[in-house]
């Protein structure tokens, strides 16, 4: 007689066991390399890689910590205000390039970078002449082109490893010098023309006429 309320149980097939562990066992490592696919596409050269920064304007300049080799002269009492007024007011950093100790006379000189551009305030007036051969450090030739930048006037020399910019209508002339490794110079040292502005007077006399033009 057949007990309804509690029927047999009945006994798992071994076929179908075996099939169903078979089929878990295949879909575990299919998983896995589908999730490994995925992980690979996104991140195609692994993790070393992609935790690597990204070179960019924000990654730190490394430069020496010894201090750029600069002469500082001896300037009257009204040249040294203007020139620490000058110096007060440059930036800490040009583009990414960070500002380094001088050798001497950080109230007139100033340095950024590796090579260096260095920023040199107090020199002698530079002076229109007609010719550079024996002629004194600041002579410029009457023929001389003038660069008109955020308001200062500067007269660029072209040399072989350095280029150098300095102010030709300021009371104190300010020079700046490029290294040649870095391109549109000009641009450099147009960096530091605000902070001329800020603090040097204009010439009233003696203003070579390219600078009007």
């Amino acid at each position: 007689m057949v007990d309804v309320e509690n029927p047999p149980v009945e006994k798992p097939d071994p076929g179908t066991k075996r099939a169903a562990l078979w089929a878990t066992l295949i879909a575990v490592p299919v998983a896995l390399i589908v999730g490994l696919l995925v992980f690979w596409k996104i991140t195609p050269d692994g993790d070393t890689k992609a935790a690597e920064p990204a070179a960019g304007a924000s990654t730190p300049v490394v430069v020496p910590s010894t201090p750029v080799r600069m002469d500082a002269p001896k300037l009257d009492a009204t040249t040294a205000q203007v020139c620490l007024a000058v110096t007060s007011q440059l930036p800490t950093d040009v583009r990414g390039l960070p500002q380094r100790k001088v050798s001497a006379g950080p109230e007139q000189n100033a340095a950024y970078g590796e090579p260096a551009i260095t920023v040199a305030c107090g020199l002698p007036q530079p002076t229109m002449c007609e010719r550079t051969d024996g002629g004194h450090p600041g002579c410029v030739p009457l023929d001389a082109t003038m660069l008109k930048m955020n308001g200062v006037c500067w007269y660029g020399q072209d040399l072989p490893a350095t280029d150098i910019f300095t102010t030709m209508d300021r009371e104190v002339p300010v020079q700046v010098q490029v290294p040649g490794s870095y391109e549109q110079t000009a641009q450099w040292a147009n960096e530091f023309s605000d902070a001329v502005v800020q603090t040097v007077k204009s010439k009233t006399s003696g203003v070579p006429t390219g600078c009007n033009q």
